[in-house]
C-alpha cells in the first residue's frame, strides 16, 4: 500500500476535481498568489545574490519571496541591504504580524523562528536550544499547512539537513521543491539532504531558478491552463489510461484512490512540464517511462514524522498499549502491524512506546513490529534507520539521547540497533496481498482517507481478521471504522483508538469478491473458511478431527531457534519436566528429562542450521524411575501464517517407541543366567551413571560460567551506555559548534561583502579627493591626525608617520598664520565652521576651511581641515583692483588741464592724460611704453629716488619744483605733487603725479649740461 501522502485531509486547489463541487472555472485567483520559501545557511549569501540577479526585471514575478537563513542571534543582519542591490522588488526585514504582498522580498530577523499563517508572518521565540534550531523546516511546514499547493520551497547552500523535513511537508500538500545544484554550492549539506528525500522537482543553479519558477507559476496558477478545461467523461477515460500505464509499469492499481487526490498529483506533474491537456500528458507518459515513475513517486509521498500528532500517541501509550500486556504471560509475544509505513517513523515510534512499557513493567516480553509499504525506496530508508537532524524537533531530548545515535559529519541520527531489531520491514500491497495474523495492534494512520469507500470496506474487515481477540486498531484523526461498528469497540473516539470485538460479525461483512485478501489466504492459514457460513458438514468434520487427535496423541512442541517454548500439544510429562529457577521459564532444552537433553539440543541445532527435518530414533530416556524408548523429530515450520515471518519456528515431535525384544539365543528362564548377565549390566549402568554425573557437572559449570559472562556483559553494557552518553554529549556540543560555525560563516559572508563595498567606497573617495586637488586633514576630538590627502603634504609638512600625532606638533608652511590648532579647537567647541585665507612660503594662496566631522548618526567625531587653492583667484582679484583704481583715476584726470601721470613702484607709466601730451610731446601710447626715469634729468635722478623712498614711508609728499625732459629733449620746469595709491590691504602699489608748468606759457629751457 502506498505511503501516506499527508496527515490531514487535503484542501484542493481549483482543479478538475472541483467541478464536482460546483466551483466556477472563471473564479479569479485574487490574493491567492504563490509564496516561495527560500532556505539557506553557510554560503547562502552568494546564492541569494545569484538568484535575484537572475530574476527578470521587465516583468513582475507575481509571487512573494521569503528568505530564511541561519543567522547569529546577537548580530545585526545586513542581508536586507545586500539583497536590495540585486532586485527592484521591495525588501523588508520581517516584523511580527507583517502581511505578505506579491512582488516583495521578506527576510527573517536574527534570533527568531518564523511561521506563515493566514497571509501574515508570525515571529516566535525559538524553543529549541541554540545550535539545535531548524528554522527552515519550521517555516516550510507552516507554509505547506497554510498554502497547500501554492507553497514552493527552495533549498540553497548550507551545512546540515535543515529543510529536508519541510520538503516532505510541501510535497505532501502538492507544492513543488527546488534544490541548488551540488556543483554550484559552497556547502552542499542541505541540498544533498533535500535531494536524498527523492522529492525534489528541479535541481538547478540559483541563477536558473527564477525562469523555471515563473514559468511554473504562470502555468499552474493562471486561469485557463488547468486540467478542468475538458469534459468530465473525457477525463474519466483519460484517467483510466493513466491508471493502466501506472499498473503496467509499477504493478500497482490507483483506480480506487480518491479522485481528488489523484487529480491534484497529476495536475502538479502537468504544471512541472507545462502540459495543458490530459491527452497530451498521456502521450508524454507513453513516451517517457521515467515520468511514470515520477508520477508514481508523487502518489506515494509519505508525509510522516516521529510521534506525529503527539496527543494521539499519548492516548495510544496511556489507553491501548497497557491493555496489550494485561493478558500476556511473562515471555509472551507482542505483535504489531503498520501498513503504509512510509520511511518508518511511525513503526519506530510505536516500538519505542512498547519498549518503554516493558521497562516500566520490568518483565521480559518478545516484541515484533511488522512494517509494510509498496514504496521500495521508503522501505530501504526505513531499514537503514538513518534520519536527518531535523527529527530533533519531533522527539523529546530524552528519547533522542536514549534511542538514537548521532552520525558523524552531520549526517543525522540513526536509531539504535536494539530498536531496529524489533522491526521487520517488507514490501506489501495491503489491497491484494494476504495480511498478517494474530496481531495485538494494527496502526494504519492517514491511509484510509486516500482510498475510496469500496476499498475502505475491504480493509476494515481485514484488520479485524488480522487482530487477536481484544486487539487494538489505531487510525488517523480523520479516519474511522464507518459501518463496521459491530466489529470494533471505541476506546478513544477523539484519537481513533478501537478494540476488536468478538463474535462472528465479520462473516456477514465480507464481500463475495474473490479478490478480497481474506479469500486469497492459503488453506493452511485458517481452519475455517470465513467467506461463507459454517455448514453442518463442516461442523461434523471438525468433531471428527478433534476425536482423531484425541486418539492419536504424539507429544509436540512449537519452539523458536533458541528452544523457547511457544506452544505445547499433548501430555508431555514423560518427556519434559519443569526446570528449577525463575517461574515462567519455558525453554524446552531446560525442561527435557535425563537422556533427552543432549540429543534434543544437537538435533535442534542441526535443524536450525540445515533448515531441514532431522530425526533420531530409539533414544533411551529415563522417566518415572524406568527407561523408555523415544523417537525424536524436529521439523521446520514452512506453511501457515507463521511461515511469513522472518523468525522461523520449529516443531519438536516426541513419540514413545516399543522396547526392542530380547535376543532369542539368551533364554531368560534358565537358572543362573541372571548371575552371568547382571555384573556386566551393572558395570555398564555404573559407567553410564558416572558419565551422566560428569555431564551434569560440566553442564552446571557451564551454567555458572554463563552466569558470570552474563554478569560481565551487563557490566560492559553499563560502561557502554555511559560511554554512549558521553559520546552523545560530545555530539551535541559538536552540533552546537557546527551551528555557531554556520552562523559565523553567514556573518562572515555579510561582513566580507561589506568590506568589499567599503573598499570600493574608499577607492572612490580617494580618487574623488585626489581629482579635486583639495588638501584635507582629518583630526579627532583631541586634534590628533587621523588621515590626510596627498595634497596636504606640501602645505603642512606631513609624512605617513604623522598619523596619530597632535596637530600642534606639525610645522605648517604658512606665512603669518599660526593659530590653526586654536581655530580647529574653536570649531569643535562651537560647531561653527571657520574660513581663513592663508599663504604658503611658496607664495600660493589657500582658503582654509575648518568644519566639524559628522558621522551618519550625526555624531561629532572630530574636524576636517581643508585647503582650497585660491592663488589664481587672489591674483585676479588684485589685478582687478588695480585696474579699477586706474580706471577711476583715468576718468578723473582725463579732462584736467594739468599734466597728470601714474606709474607703479618700478616707474612704469600706467596712465597719461592729454595735458601731459601737450606738455611733454609724447602721445599716450608712447608714454605707456616708457619709464618715468627716462623723463628725469640724470643729475636729478638720485633726488627723485630719495623722494620716492620718503613717499613709500610717509605715503604723502609736499609739492616741489623740479625738471622734466620733453620729447625733444628739452628741460621743462614743473611743479609736481605726488600722491601714493593704496589698495584695500593698506599696501602702496602706484604713484600719481600732477605736474604744472611754472608760467602760464610753457617755457622750455635749454637742457643743462650734466
Amino acid at each position: 500500500m502506498p505511503a501516506r501522502p499527508s496527515g490531514a485531509v487535503d484542501t484542493p486547489a481549483p482543479s478538475l476535481a472541483d467541478k464536482e463541487s460546483g466551483q466556477s472555472d472563471d473564479q479569479p485567483l485574487g490574493d491567492n498568489f504563490p509564496i516561495v520559501g527560500i532556505g539557506a545557511s553557510a554560503g547562502g549569501l552568494a546564492a541569494f545574490e545569484d538568484f535575484f540577479a537572475g530574476m527578470p526585471t521587465k516583468i513582475a514575478p507575481g509571487m512573494a519571496f521569503i528568505l530564511v537563513q541561519h543567522l547569529a542571534p546577537d548580530h545585526k543582519s545586513l542581508l536586507s541591504d545586500l539583497v536590495q542591490r540585486y532586485t527592484r522588488m521591495d525588501v523588508f526585514e520581517v516584523n511580527d504580524g507583517m502581511v505578505v504582498r506579491p512582488n516583495c522580498v521578506y527576510i527573517i530577523p536574527p534570533g527568531r523562528d518564523m511561521a506563515f499563517l493566514n497571509g501574515s508572518l508570525q515571529l516566535l521565540e525559538p524553543s529549541a536550544p541554540h545550535g539545535q534550531r531548524l528554522p527552515i523546516d519550521f517555516f516550510f511546514r507552516s507554509l505547506a499547512q497554510d498554502l497547500h499547493e501554492r507553497a514552493i520551497g527552495i533549498v540553497l547552500s548550507g551545512t546540515g539537513s535543515d529543510g529536508s523535513q519541510g520538503v516532505r511537508a510541501i510535497k505532501g500538500e502538492g507544492g513543488i521543491v527546488m534544490a541548488q545544484k551540488i556543483t554550484s554550492c559552497q556547502f552542499d549539506g542541505m541540498p544533498s539532504s533535500a535531494l536524498a528525500t527523492g522529492l525534489v522537482d528541479f535541481e538547478l543553479s540559483p541563477a536558473e531558478m527564477p525562469e523555471k519558477l515563473i514559468a511554473y507559476a504562470n502555468h499552474a496558477f493562471s486561469i485557463g491552463t488547468r486540467v478542468d478545461n475538458v469534459e468530465k467523461s473525457t477525463d474519466e477515460n483519460v484517467m483510466k489510461k493513466i491508471f493502466i500505464l501506472l499498473r503496467t509499469q509499477t504493478g500497482h492499481d490507483f483506480s480506487q484512490y480518491k479522485p481528488n487526490t489523484v487529480y491534484r498529483r497529476i495536475e502538479r506533474r502537468m504544471a512541472v512540464h507545462q502540459i495543458t491537456l490530459l491527452e497530451y500528458y498521456v502521450k508524454y507518459l507513453q513516451q517517457n517511462p521515467s515520468e511514470v515513475e515520477s508520477l508514481f513517486r508523487d502518489l506515494l509521498i509519505g508525509v510522516t514524522s516521529f510521534f506525529r500528532d503527539p496527543e494521539a500517541f499519548q492516548a495510544l501509550q496511556d489507553q491501548a498499549i497497557p491493555k496489550l500486556f494485561e493478558s500476556k504471560p511473562v515471555g509472551g509475544s507482542i505483535r504489531v502491524w503498520c501498513p503504509g509505513c512510509s520511511t518508518g517513523e511511525e513503526p519506530y515510534s510505536i516500538a519505542i512506546l512498547l519498549l518503554e512499557e516493558v521497562e516500566k513493567l520490568k518483565k521480559n516480553y518478545s516484541i515484533q513490529v511488522f512494517a509494510t509499504d509498496i514504496d521500495n525506496q521508503a522501505i530501504k530508508t526505513a531499514r537503514a534507520g538513518l534520519y536527518p537532524a531535523s527529527i530533533a524537533a519531533d522527539i523529546s531530548p530524552e528519547r533522542l539521547a536514549r534511542y538514537f545515535t548521532e552520525e558523524q559529519e552531520g549526517r543525522g541520527y540513526r536509531i539504535h540497533k536494539r530498536v531496529r531489531d524489533l522491526l521487520i520491514f517488507s514490501e506489501q500491497n495491503v489491497i491484494k496481498d494476504p495480511p498478517f495474523s494474530k496481531l495485538d495492534l494494527v496502526s494504519c494512520r492517514n491511509l484510509l482517507i486516500y482510498l475510496n469507500a469500496e476499498l475502505q470496506k475491504k480493509l476494515i474487515p481485514l484488520f479485524h481478521y488480522a487482530l487477536q481477540p481484544a486487539g487494538m486498531l489505531f487510525l488517523g484523526t480523520s479516519e474511522g471504522v464507518g459501518e463496521f461498528g459491530d466489529l470494533f469497540g471505541v476506546t478513544d473516539r477523539k484519537f481513533r483508538v478501537f478494540e476488536r470485538k468478538e463474535g462472528s460479525h465479520l462473516i456477514r461483512h465480507l464481500s463475495v469478491d474473490r479478490t478480497h485478501p481474506l479469500h486469497m489466504l492459503q488453506a493452511g492459514q485458517t481452519s475455517v473458511d470465513m467467506s461463507r457460513p459454517l455448514s453442518r458438514q463442516q461442523s461434523l468434520r471438525k468433531v471428527t478431527e478433534q476425536a482423531l487427535l484425541q486418539e492419536v496423541t504424539p507429544v509436540a512442541a512449537l519452539v523458536d531457534h533458541r528452544g523457547d517454548l511457544l506452544y505445547l500439544h499433548g501430555r508431555a510429562g514423560s518427556f519434559l519436566e519443569p526446570s528449577p529457577g525463575e517461574a515462567g521459564t519455558s525453554n524446552i532444552l531446560k525442561m527435557a528429562r535425563e537422556g533427552l537433553h543432549t540429543n534434543l539440543s544437537a538435533i535442534l541445532r542441526n535443524a536450525v542450521h540445515s533448515k531441514k527435518l532431522v530425526s533420531k530414533l530409539g533414544l533411551r530416556l529415563k522417566t518415572h524411575g524406568h527407561f523408555i524408548m523415544v523417537n525424536l523429530t524436529v521439523r521446520p515450520v514452512t506453511t501457515g501464517p507463521i511461515a511469513s515471518t522472518e523468525a522461523p519456528l520449529y516443531l519438536v515431535i516426541m513419540q514413545e517407541a516399543p522396547l526392542p525384544d530380547p535376543p532369542a539365543d539368551v533364554p531368560t528362564d534358565e537358572p543362573g543366567s541372571a548371575d552371568d548377565i547382571d555384573p556386566r549390566i551393572l558395570a555398564l549402568q555404573h559407567e553410564l551413571r558416572a558419565k551422566d554425573e560428569y555431564l551434569q557437572s560440566t553442564h552446571e559449570e557451564l551454567e555458572i560460567t554463563n552466569q558470570d559472562l552474563k554478569s560481565s556483559n551487563e557490566e560492559m553494557q553499563s560502561v557502554n551506555e555511559e560511554l554512549q552518553s558521553t559520546i552523545e554529549e560530545l555530539e551535541t556540543s559538536k552540533e552546537e559548534l557546527q551551528s555557531v560555525n554556520e552562523e559565523l560563516a553567514t556573518v562572515n559572508a555579510e561582513l566580507q561583502s561589506k568590506v568589499v563595498d567599503l573598499s570600493r567606497l574608499n577607492n572612490d573617495m580617494k580618487n574623488l579627493l585626489d581629482g579635486t586637488g583639495i588638501a584635507s586633514i582629518f583630526v579627532d576630538h583631541r586634534l590628533r591626525i587621523l588621515r590626510f590627502t596627498p595634497t596636504a603634504i606640501g602645505i603642512m609638512n606631513l609624512i605617513p608617520g604623522d598619523v596619530g600625532r597632535p596637530m600642534g606638533d606639525i610645522v605648517a608652511n604658512l606665512i603669518g598664520y599660526d593659530s590653526l590648532e586654536k581655530d580647529t579647537q574653536a570649531v569643535l567647541d562651537s560647531l561653527k565652521p571657520r574660513e581663513v585665507e592663508v599663504q604658503t612660503v611658496a607664495g600660493a594662496w589657500f582658503m582654509m576651511r575648518v568644519i566639524p566631522y559628522r558621522s551618519f548618526e550625526n555624531m561629532i567625531e572630530g574636524a576636517v581641515v581643508s585647503f582650497i587653492d585660491i592663488t589664481e583667484m587672489v591674483q585676479t582679484r588684485e589685478a582687478l583692483k588695480k585696474a579699477n583704481y586706474q580706471l577711476r583715476s583715468a576718468v578723473i584726470v582725463r579732462d584736467a588741464s594739468d599734466a597728470i601721470s601714474m606709474q607703479d613702484l618700478e616707474g612704469h607709466i600706467l596712465a597719461w592724460n592729454p595735458a601731459a601730451e601737450q606738455l611733454y610731446g609724447w602721445s599716450e601710447a608712447e608714454a605707456l611704453q616708457m619709464n618715468v626715469y627716462d623723463r628725469i634729468p640724470q643729475e636729478l635722478q638720485e633726488d627723485a629716488l630719495a623722494r620716492l623712498r620718503q613717499l613709500s614711508q610717509s605715503k604723502i609728499l609736499k609739492p616741489h619744483k623740479t625738471q622734466r625732459l620733453n620729447k625733444e629733449g628739452m628741460i621743462v620746469e614743473v611743479t609736481i605733487v605726488s600722491t601714493a595709491l593704496i589698495d584695500e590691504g593698506g599696501e602702496m602699489y602706484a604713484i600719481s603725479t600732477t605736474e604744472r608748468a611754472r608760467a602760464a606759457v610753457h617755457k622750455q629751457l635749454p637742457r643743462s649740461t650734466p
